[in-house]
């Protein structure tokens, strides 16, 4: 009776290891056939489809018929154009037109004239496309004389330029999310690119000259790298090449404060109306939208053109540090003027501007990466509702390694192979478990019948 027992054990066991084997055989096959094809695609939010469809619509109707385009308060695209031709072809494509006076060939030639005229540190202009106008504005420490010849340039370009005074001053922003510290200065790493052999860290061009070499700690102990290339003023971008050559693990992550970070899948330009999000050591994680973009500004050190114009706040100790939504690398943080208990204004360099200039690739993340949402920012004081799309930084991750709860988390992920091999692994153990036990059973009856024969 005992050995049928052990004969039914026996062979329950076997049928289950087999069954494992087949059942983890199938999610591994599962698995492997739901990984994405290409790791670096851009996730689609509502407010990128609508950012897609205005720029396309303006490429595709020429600047002049055409004034640029937004995100409407409903999530959808709006078009200036000119004319009723351009504005029922913008209807026909779904999206909204709206009949303005100047096209944006004239907004180009008003922003000419004005580049043309003796510089003048502390303003700054941007194309306001919402408004149908070129927007100067100058800080406190414009002085009134300066101010009043740039007002009587601007009355003579036809109703196409709006002045506008600012509280505090435009400044760039050192220091960031997480500090790079050398004699040149204290700045933010911004994200983590490459050329294919080796790994830098793109950075705001303030920051330092070439040369300049770069530390994580205040004792300079740990070096991180060197800037190789600078651009600054005229764009505001450098690169730091690790000392190391390589970025490490976590390379795809930016930091947003609180050990945590969010994973980084692409980089894309952004649209007037969007929501984005800022990291940065000094005032954390913080929300707005983008206002305008084009922008000059005239800072003490030089002019910086091309820039992203936003209301996200940001204060001495944010510059250089990465701007984001949805995963989505925008901009790396510039300057701009007040603080984020009275609000102000933020510029940023675009990134796609950046690495083609620099010829480099950013590192990303595969876009289903395990990761819980992104977590709130502390709105800023300029702030109101959340933008259309309702965009979020991103997916976060720790920063701080791969513990023992992420890993269980990845191989608990039904996306990885890790729970099929779990199943496949347990499966052979059983399997071998019931051949030794078996064989160890015959070894013994062998030992005892012999035992038994020869006395």
């Amino acid at each position: 009776m005992r050995h049928a027992r052990r004969r039914l054990v026996r062979r329950v066991t076997r049928l289950a290891a087999v069954g494992g084997l087949l059942l983890g055989g199938t999610m591994v096959t599962r698995a492997v056939a739901s990984e994405p094809g290409d790791g670096s695609a851009v996730p689609r939010t509502y407010a990128a489809s609508a950012a897609g469809t205005g720029s396309e619509l303006v490429s595709r109707l020429g600047d002049s018929r055409t004034a640029g385009s937004w995100i409407g308060a409903d999530g959808k695209p709006v078009v200036a154009v000119t004319d009723e031709a351009a504005a029922a072809e913008v209807r026909k494509a779904g999206a909204e037109a709206k009949m303005v006076d100047h096209s944006m060939d004239k907004l180009n030639s008003a922003t000419s004239t004005l580049r043309s005229a003796p510089r003048v540190a502390g303003t700054a202009w941007v194309m306001d496309y919402r408004s149908n106008e070129v927007v100067v504005k100058g800080d406190s420490t414009v002085s009134a004389g300066d101010w009043s010849r740039m007002t009587d340039l601007a009355d003579g370009m036809g109703g196409m330029v709006r002045m506008e005074r600012t509280e505090g001053t435009f400044t760039t922003r050192l220091n960031g999310a997480l500090p790079l510290l050398s004699t040149a200065g204290r700045c933010s790493a911004g994200f983590n690119v490459t050329d294919g052999q080796r790994d830098f860290i793109l950075t705001a061009g303030h920051c330092g000259p070439d040369g300049s070499v770069w530390f994580a700690d205040n004792q300079g102990r740990r070096e991180i790298g060197q800037t190789v290339r600078q651009n600054f003023p005229g764009g505001d971008f450098s690169l730091v090449q690790y000392a190391s050559g390589k970025a490490g693990a976590g390379a795809e992550v930016v930091s947003i404060g609180d050990d945590k970070g969010v994973r980084i899948t692409g980089a894309a330009d952004p649209a007037v109306g969007q929501r984005v999000f800022r990291s940065g050591s000094t005032s954390g994680l913080r929300g707005g939208e983008v206002t305008a973009l084009n922008a000059t500004v005239n800072y003490p050190e030089g002019t910086v053109t091309g820039l992203i114009e936003t209301n996200v706040c940001a204060e001495p100790g944010d510059s250089g540090g990465p701007m984001f939504s949805e995963g989505v690398a925008l901009g790396v943080t510039s300057g701009g003027s007040g603080d984020c208990n009275s609000g102000g204004t933020t510029f940023f360099q675009p990134v796609t501007k950046a690495l083609a200039a620099l010829n480099m690739k950013l590192i990303v993340a595969a876009p289903n990466g395990a990761g819980q949402q992104g977590a709130a920012p502390a709105p800023s004081a300029t702030q109101g509702a959340a933008a259309p799309g309702d965009a979020s930084p991103g997916a976060s991750t720790p920063i701080t390694g791969v513990t023992a709860s992420t890993l269980l988390s990845r191989l608990a992920d039904p996306k990885n192979i890790g729970p099929g091999l779990l199943v496949i692994a347990g499966s052979l153990v059983a399997l071998a478990a019931t051949r030794f036990i078996r064989a160890e059973q015959d070894r013994k009856a062998y030992q005892r019948y012999y035992s038994a024969t020869w006395g």
